[in-house]
């Protein structure tokens, strides 16, 4: 008989700690519902990401919410960045997928990004640890905080580096849809690590890029006489520096849509004329060199001074308050229907 007690205590001991140790995953799921069940188990939320080379039939993978941002993450800044700056890279990204789930209709995820495997891969087992460690930090230490503007999610757009200054959304979209994308002084910019890069091309390649848009491209004469160094000309610039229109013969385009043709670095750049022979007994054709100074579009935060700012002492919501200035950052957004 006492047996059987000692028994019967052992048992009800055993029931009470399976309780108490499946008690949080019960009530997240009665809070949350079903979406934040794992496959392990560990309670961990799922997303709907279109994966082109998934092994799944429909093109769409599961995966952690966490692992999906920390691997954007590490595509988009190193593992040795500065942790405030990193965690305002983090906010930016999560801004950016609620943004796309409360404009989408499936609420599948399209953003690429880096997985442990690949990041394990790139790092070497010695190093992943660590490294994944610091991008899951900055996920996790930001948690579900976001940028908005009024009660909608703001728009964040970012950048390796400006020219020294960044770019005026009004300027460049021509709308007042976000005054908070404005110019703002970056002079540390024009330290960074491939500021200044030189391209050449020859003008009848530039002719092909360009061809979609070129009215020459739609004149048989025209188009078969291509195009001089005298062809090129810039007509304005906005008030960072950047190009603002162009003239390519007959044709009047962005700097952006420019940069996007030849795959520029930037559309802050410059031409000059320099001739040279294809090859032996082919003649001179021109060629023309064309200097670009920062990386990307210019809009948003330079993720090179949200760097410098850091090692500086800056936090993460005074790096964002800089280049975001006007929106808020908050963690209480109402996600329904977001997943």
């Amino acid at each position: 008989m006492k047996r059987y007690r000692i028994e019967q205590k052992f048992k009800t001991l055993a029931a009470f700690l399976v309780i108490l140790i499946l008690l949080p995953y019960i009530i997240s799921v009665f809070v949350n519902g079903v979406n934040i069940a794992a496959e392990d188990g560990g309670g961990a939320f799922y997303v709907r990401v279109r994966v082109p080379d998934t092994e799944e039939a429909d093109g769409i993978a599961e995966v952690d919410w966490t692992e999906y941002l920390a691997g954007i993450l590490a595509r988009d800044v190193p593992e040795d960045t500065a942790p405030e700056a990193m965690k305002a890279q983090a906010v930016v990204i999560r801004t950016q997928i609620y943004r796309e789930l409360e404009q989408s209709q499936d609420k599948i995820l399209t953003e690429t990004w880096l997985s442990r495997a690949q990041l394990q891969k790139q790092w070497g087992q010695g190093e992943f640890q660590a490294n994944y460690q610091k991008y899951t930090d900055a996920v996790e230490q930001t948690d579900d905080t976001v940028l908005v503007y009024g009660e909608s999610y703001a728009w964040t757009p970012f950048h390796q580096s400006s020219i020294g200054k960044t770019r005026s959304a009004a300027e460049v979209l021509g709308t007042e849809e976000y005054p908070y994308i404005a110019v703002r002084e970056c002079p540390l910019d024009k330290e960074a690590d491939e500021e200044i890069q030189t391209a050449a091309f020859t003008c009848r390649q530039i002719q092909e890029l360009c061809r979609e848009f070129l009215v020459a491209a739609a004149d048989g004469e025209q188009a078969e006489q291509g195009y001089s160094f005298e062809d090129f000309e810039i007509l304005s610039a906005d008030s960072a520096g950047y190009v603002k229109e162009l003239r390519i013969g007959e044709t009047v385009c962005t700097g952006d849509l420019f940069r996007d043709a030849l795959s520029l670095p930037s559309s802050a750049f410059s031409f000059a004329e320099e001739d040279s022979s294809e090859e032996e007994g082919a003649g001179q054709e021109t060629v023309i060199k064309i200097t670009t100074t920062g990386k990307g579009h210019g809009l948003g935060m330079s993720l090179w001074t949200a760097e410098q700012m850091a090692e500086e002492g800056k936090t993460c919501d005074e790096i964002l308050a800089f280049f975001y200035e006007g929106t808020q950052l908050r963690t209480d957004m109402p996600e329904t229907d977001l997943f």
